[in-house]
């Protein structure tokens, strides 16, 4: 984890392994295959895939990366869109999921994939990306390895939910942005609040935590909220410390560990040091995202984040987005991907990006 949203040319990416989304034989076309092509150097690369070919669709396999910046460039075939072909959709998850069954089992720790068949093979972006969106949630909601992927996205209608929240968000922004909210902030909420803007954008970044062994996903999680008992009034006791008010949070949702952390876009080490350790504190962006995977409305997101030292800034433009989202969104309809799409139109660090 975690799943990011980028506008980069793919060639120039340093990470672990590029995605080719290809035909089946292999072969080097146009568009992004083609630059793939160009910048690994078209014979060596093509040879390596005539090794390998062919190759059904879905499926994916992996050659060196030879002259691109990319260590290896897995290759894929997704499907050529055919409306109300049901199989097509079992295809393209397929592209994404044995893409990164490849890149684990070579212990790759960062992947950047094109959205696959959007392009000449005409599947709609908006239902390209749900599939794809999916396809790597799952993978990286079940993998226990620590793997960055990146989403390049250059059409924005393939989030189309957030595109139209779009102009209500900047609005929202010019409304309420200030120059300098720390004073009163820290006034209202005590003077230890970490509220500067260098710190904020600090804290938002962390480090998963060295692999250690993961407690089992129910139990762990489980056990320490049943102690706890029901909590009819959660706002009673405003003292809790963020791991207790963590702790009965899920147990009112009613949430496993897997779909907290897989909602939150966490890494799954990061959260099981969160959970297990009482004396640690997540870094604000990490608290947001916990708050969008529980479907906090605006009044809990700000207990949580009070609880940890945190609370919304109006003089920064990310907690502004984050605080539009929550206040303007059915929490039932949460999606973290949509959350990002506008943290990253308005070039702000995405939820659970480390």
């Amino acid at each position: 984890m975690p799943l990011l949203i980028s506008r980069n040319d793919i060639t120039k990416m340093a990470v672990d392994a590029i995605v080719n989304a290809t035909n089946t034989m292999l072969e080097m076309g146009g568009g992004v295959g083609g630059a793939i092509f160009k910048a690994a150097g078209k014979a060596k690369l093509q040879q390596a895939c005539s090794r390998l070919a062919p190759i059904g669709i879905g499926e994916a396999v992996i050659t060196d990366g030879f002259e691109s910046k990319a260590k290896y460039i897995i290759h894929t075939a997704g499907p050529i869109y055919k409306e109300g072909d049901a199989q097509q959709e079992t295809q393209l998850y397929n592209c994404y999921h044995n893409s990164l069954k490849l890149a684990a089992a070579k212990q790759l720790e960062s992947v950047a994939f094109p959205l696959i068949s959007s392009g000449l093979y005409g599947y709609p972006p908006d239902k390209a990306l749900s599939i794809a969106l999916k396809s790597i949630h799952d993978f990286l909601g079940s993998y226990d390895g620590a793997m960055t992927v990146y989403m390049i996205v250059y059409d924005n209608s393939s989030f189309a939910a957030a595109q139209k929240l779009y102009a209500d968000v900047e609005s929202y922004i010019d409304e309420r942005l200030i120059d300098d909210d720390i004073p009163r902030r820290r006034k209202k909420f005590g003077a230890n609040l970490n509220m500067d803007a260098a710190f904020c954008c600090e804290s938002m970044v962390e480090k998963p935590a060295p692999r250690a062994a993961m407690p089992t996903p129910d139990e762990d999680m489980m056990g320490s909220c049943a102690d706890l008992g029901a909590a009819p009034d959660m706002f009673s006791n405003l003292e809790d410390n963020f791991n207790k008010l963590l702790f009965r949070f899920i147990h009112q949702k009613n949430m496993t560990n897997a779909e907290v952390y897989k909602n939150a876009n966490l890494d799954r080490r990061l959260f099981s040091k969160i959970i297990s350790n009482n004396d640690y504190t997540p870094g604000k962006n990490t608290i947001f995202a916990l708050a969008i995977s529980l479907k906090l409305n605006l009044e809990e997101t700000e207990t949580l984040l009070r609880s940890a030292g945190f609370a919304i800034s109006h003089s920064s433009k990310s907690d502004l987005i984050i605080e539009y989202y929550i206040s303007h969104q059915n929490s039932d309809i949460y999606n973290i991907d949509d959350l990002n799409f506008l943290l990253f139109k308005h070039n702000q660090v995405q939820l659970g990006q480390v």
